[in-house]
């Protein structure tokens, strides 16, 4: 599904400022693989979530995505087949339109020429969708009016709408609430289950990685210190998490607290 082969990225090359940011990653991501990146403040997460989505160009390597070269693919092309949630709540959708509006954005995505009708048939599908977050009776209300909490877990669902096949989390549920927080990650496994997709999740919660998905990732100063999957997966916790950072990185963190910074 995916495959980033030597991938490096440097900010600033030749100056005073120059940073090695992601240091000579290969990464193969399976189709269906459900993979969470946890790493320390600077490690590399999100500017590997940039380069996967295009954000950024890479500074060297490969980058094969569901058998296509997309190392120099821009970004605006990634954004159909890879789609992507951010931390803030307000960048997934657009405030000053209503819900019915951005949900008929979301499903024309990428569709050249094609023009779908608002009328009532398609309306009563929306609601339909709209059931399943509890916004069914608000489809004309702008989604300014919304919580935070209604507004990512509208993103989710616009996300579903146009059927990408890989997402990328980037730390969806760090800005909101717990309770809200948890019905996010409550739709976002239910979505993933059903419609199949292969995701990659970053997050600062170490008890959230490890109980998501089949996979987990360590990052540490753009470099992947550990990758590990399926049984012994399962068996990690947290404490023993935080260990093996300690003694693969050279670091000493007293507990997840300080591993677990944002980047």
């Amino acid at each position: 599904m995916l495959e980033l082969t030597s991938v490096t990225k440097v900010f600033y090359p030749g100056t005073v400022n120059e940073k090695l940011a992601i240091d000579d990653v290969n990464l193969h991501i399976n189709a269906g693989d459900v993979t969470c990146i946890v790493g320390s403040n600077g490690s590399g997460k999100s500017t590997l979530f940039n380069l996967i989505a295009g954000t950024y160009p890479v500074t060297a390597g490969t980058m094969i995505f569901d058998g296509e070269d997309i190392t120099t693919k821009p970004e605006y092309r990634r954004a159909m087949t890879i789609g992507r949630i951010f931390q803030d709540p307000t960048k997934g959708t657009a405030a000053n339109m209503s819900i019915e509006d951005n949900m008929i954005t979301a499903e024309t995505k990428g569709m050249k020429g094609l023009r779908i009708s608002l009328n009532n048939e398609k309306r009563q599908q929306y609601r339909r969708l709209l059931s399943l977050i509890g916004l069914e009776d608000r489809l004309k209300d702008n989604v300014g009016l919304l919580s935070g909490g209604q507004r990512q877990a509208l993103t989710l669902l616009m996300m579903v709408m146009s059927s990408p096949k890989m997402v990328l989390l980037d730390e969806h549920t760090a800005a909101l609430d717990p309770r809200n927080a948890q019905t996010v990650m409550d739709l976002t496994k239910r979505f993933i289950a059903e419609h199949r997709l292969t995701a990659l999740m970053v997050t600062h919660n170490m008890q959230a990685a490890i109980d998501f998905g089949n996979r987990l990732i360590m990052m540490d100063e753009g470099r992947i210190l550990f990758d590990v999957s399926g049984e012994e997966k399962s068996r990690l916790t947290v404490e023993g998490l935080v260990r093996r950072f300690k003694d693969l990185s050279n670091k000493t963190y007293a507990t997840d607290a300080g591993l677990l910074t944002k980047d």
